[in-house]
């Protein structure tokens, strides 16, 4: 890392011909936030979301592609990636992937099949065979999008005792018992959203008793509460992400929770804006824009004072200050990036 740089951001795209982009990226940000790109330091196809290990020693990519596969990279002092090795996902188009607290299981969501899958994480951060998949079944009244089922995310609850899949072709969102002997999935709850929501992704509040959950058909944002004990997820206040004079076509991307679980922050493609919203209470503070087109993917940095915005159709990246009031306030220009999908700060 360079003497000036507060944190890294490892960024995923989709490759291709014209995309401009051949793998995962690595950004260094300076103590404001502003990020400073190099070249890629892992080739890839199509690494579309990313995520390391509890020890920050190992990162996971997904290479979404029809005959998905996972790939793991052990991270080097400089920030650099070598890959350790891969395995298939067993489904196809894998769009996300996570951690088990544990540290020893690596859960994958393949959306176009519309299953989700455990991988055991072998010493040295090895991926061994897959252990464990379930398929999911169902359809929405999108015909278009929800002709059958879509995983679009898997995580597990704060404490690891729960694994939740989004699905956005079901309009459901699956609660599994974890094993963390084993990496078996056992279904407990199948919590239904209202139909055609597509449910995209969920984050949870740092008390582990609530979280948010986007629909990306709808633009909305539900608000739900957890118990921990049962995995029980119990949908409650829904809000749009959109402003209520907007009449073009948007869809619901990402959202994430600030650490110190004040905020609630939500990206719009289409619309290209950021909503936030004020956790308690569960009142939106405003939606503002988001600097790049196509804000496929937001993060927080590691104090949650800096957010950033992947613009996939503007290959840019812009930076946001947060402030005390939730506000976002641009920390200067887009950066360039191909294409890029998937911000890792670590």
């Amino acid at each position: 890392m360079s003497v000036d740089a507060q944190y890294r951001v490892y960024l995923g795209a989709y490759t291709g011909s014209d995309s401009g982009a051949n793998g995962i990226r690595l950004a260094f940000a300076d103590e404001a936030g502003r990020l400073r790109c190099t070249d890629t330091v892992a080739d890839a196809y199509d690494p579309s979301f990313l995520a390391l290990s509890p020890d920050g020693g190992t990162l996971f990519a997904v290479n979404e592609v029809a005959r998905g596969r996972v790939v793991a990279f052990q991270v080097g002092a400089d920030g650099g990636l070598t890959e350790i090795n891969s395995q298939p996902t067993h489904g196809s188009a894998p769009c996300h992937l996570s951690v088990h607290p544990g540290g020893r299981f690596l859960l994958t969501a393949n959306y176009l099949s519309g299953n989700v899958v455990v991988h055991p994480i072998g010493e040295g951060g090895v991926l061994r065979e897959a252990c464990h998949a379930v398929d999911h079944s169902g359809q929405g009244p999108d015909k278009d999008r929800q002709e059958g089922p879509h995983a679009h995310q898997i995580v597990p609850s704060p404490d690891g005792r729960f694994a939740l899949a989004a699905d956005l072709g079901t309009d459901s969102v699956y609660v599994y018992a974890f094993d963390g002997d084993t990496g078996h999935l056992a279904l407990k709850h199948e919590v239904g959203w209202a139909p055609g929501t597509g449910p995209r992704h969920l984050a949870f509040h740092p008390d582990g008793d609530r979280g948010y959950l986007v629909g990306e058909l709808t633009s909305t944002i539900t608000e739900f509460a957890f118990d921990a004990g049962s995995g029980e997820v119990r949908p409650g206040r829904v809000l749009p992400l959109l402003p209520a004079d907007f009449t073009g076509r948007s869809l619901a991307a990402e959202v994430v929770v600030s650490p110190d679980g004040r905020f609630v922050f939500a990206s719009n493609r289409g619309h290209d804006s950021i909503a936030v919203f004020a956790a308690e209470g569960f009142a939106q503070l405003g939606v503002v824009p988001a600097g790049v087109r196509g804000p496929r993917h937001i993060a927080l940095s590691p104090r949650g004072d800096v957010l950033y915005a992947a613009g996939e159709l503007s290959d840019t990246v812009q930076a946001f200050a947060v402030a005390a009031d939730g506000g976002l306030t641009p920390v200067g220009d887009p950066v360039p990036s191909p294409s890029p999908v998937c911000l890792l700060p670590a």
